[in-house]
């Protein structure tokens, strides 16, 4: 058998003289023409955003990602804390006064669709809960949320959001993430991947998960889709800490130091080796984060030390089982901000599965009960939480986010109980630094079926979050695949009337 015979068709073509002196020849060409282009500066430009705008890379250092850097512009806000709710709390039931709503409860006038997410439609329904006016401002909010209600002259409201999508996975993965599909950069890792953090014992990057579990998009509402896996969101709660934190009992605290000190020094070695290998030192420094952690976070979550009026206060006792276990969790994250980290995410509702109102605030039947009962949760401890960082001080650097993917429609379903997902117009609100207060941004119609006045995007609204945080959301980028991928993809304007 010939040599030859044992090379694939490929490798004999590559053999073959006039085969060789042709590529050699159209390479040659190729590298003599970018020579031309270069010297009359015909050769692309620098990476260029859809807007034409240059990106702005983080400079991370390999060996510490999680070292604070500097925004793209000075702001007041240098944390955030995200309250975010699953399963699509009433605008017109909560925030959002439609008095024409009384005006027509039981009937169904014209335009009101036949059919909607799920299923035939039934007559319009005033508010469940009556609406007063609240603070100096007057706002008008619900009876449902009394405590939040006398913080509105801190709040300002965004009344006119419409989200891409009536589907709650879809909705959660668009309001954190940019994009209703799997796989994006959530928002809390996009600031943590261009911002870093101070501290240096925590992450940077914290979601407490609500009691009953995780939200229906699961870890893709805090994960770093394509970004660094060092800044993805790390979750624990009150309850439950970080998995594998804890010493086995059968290791001793000097073994346990020596491995550790023992490890430093062959992760060094490894790392002189291979001195411009990013993943590797992101690696190292992950594990050493981890480290760490097995000190700062039972200190942080250590509550003993919280006095019995602010235990009180939160609402840890003399409710439901729920709603004190939901209350640690603010205190919680109260005690992450207090630490530097930069963003914390705080979830109140839960079940990947659905749940109907039992485990988040999905209310197709019985809205009385079930948003009530979830009220009963969030109300008092997440009032008393954003209370507790004013009197703190919290605010002047901490921007908080109250959030839900999308609101609820003006009249009943079929059966009669229960207001189905409304995509076209629902509420959020912020509080804190480099935001107005006491002020609404934006309008429904007169019956919150569809927004009317400064009609807001979730782009929009999460351009305006960056902004916020000192972050262009046209140049804060990631190449990805061919593209400069951003959490606002190639839309949002920052609402610049809603800043201070």
């Amino acid at each position: 058998m010939k040599r030859s015979e044992n090379i694939s068709l490929q490798g004999r073509r590559l053999l073959d003289r006039r085969a060789f002196l042709g590529t050699a020849g159209l390479s040659t060409a190729g590298l003599a023409l970018a020579s031309l282009l270069d010297a009359d500066g015909l050769l692309a430009a620098e990476p260029q955003t859809v807007g034409g705008k240059t990106p702005i890379r983080p400079d991370i250092e390999p060996n510490n990602p999680y070292a604070s850097r500097k925004p793209h512009f000075e702001v007041p806000a240098k944390q955030v804390l995200v309250i975010y709710c699953p399963g699509a709390v009433s605008h017109v039931d909560t925030f959002d006064y439609k008095p024409t709503l009384a005006k027509l409860h039981g009937k169904k006038p014209p335009g009101i669709p036949q059919v909607t997410f799920e299923g035939p439609t039934g007559n319009i329904a005033k508010p469940f809960w009556e609406f007063k006016p609240r603070g100096e401002s007057g706002k008008m909010v619900s009876e449902l949320l009394p405590n939040l209600a006398q913080q509105v002259d801190d709040f300002c409201f965004f009344h006119a959001l419409t989200t891409d999508t009536s589907a709650h996975p879809q909705g959660e993965n668009f309001m954190n993430t940019g994009f209703t599909m799997e796989g994006f950069p959530s928002f809390g890792a996009w600031v943590t991947y261009a911002l870093g953090t101070d501290s240096q014992e925590l992450p940077a990057f914290v979601a407490i998960n609500d009691p009953r579990g995780l939200a229906r998009s699961g870890k893709n509402n805090f994960g770093n889709g394509f970004l660094p896996a060092a800044f993805q969101g790390t979750d624990f709660n009150a309850k439950n800490p970080p998995n594998n934190l804890r010493r086995p009992k059968a290791v001793s605290t000097s073994a346990d130091q020596g491995t550790v000190d023992l490890l430093t020094r062959l992760n060094a070695g490894h790392l002189e080796k291979y001195p411009g290998d990013a993943n590797l030192a992101g690696r190292i420094a992950s594990y050493e984060l981890a480290g760490r952690m097995q000190t700062s976070v039972p200190e942080v979550m250590d509550l003993a030390g919280e006095s019995a009026a602010t235990l009180k206060s939160y609402g840890v006792e003399g409710g439901s089982d729920l709603r004190g276990e939901y209350a640690k969790n603010c205190i919680l994250a109260r005690r992450l901000i207090e630490k530097g980290v930069r963003v914390v995410q705080l979830f109140n509702g839960s079940d990947p599965s659905g749940g109907n109102g039992i485990t988040n605030w999905d209310s197709h039947s019985d809205i009385l009960k079930t948003h009530g009962m979830q009220a009963e949760i969030m109300d008092q401890p997440t009032a008393a939480l954003i209370a507790d960082m004013k009197q703190r001080g919290l605010l002047d650097h901490t921007l908080v986010v109250w959030a839900t993917e999308f609101g609820r429609m003006p009249f009943l379903q079929a059966n009669g109980t229960g207001r189905d997902h409304n995509p076209s117009a629902f509420t959020c609100f912020l509080a804190g630094a480099g935001v107005k207060k006491g002020f609404s941004y934006g309008e429904s119609d007169e019956f919150g079926f569809k927004a009317a006045v400064d009609k807001t995007t979730v782009y929009d609204f999460n351009a305006t979050l960056l902004h916020l945080m000192g972050l262009d959301h046209e140049r804060l980028t990631f190449y990805h695949n061919g593209l400069e991928r951003r959490l606002t993809n190639v839309h949002g304007h920052v609402l610049k009337d809603v800043l201070t």
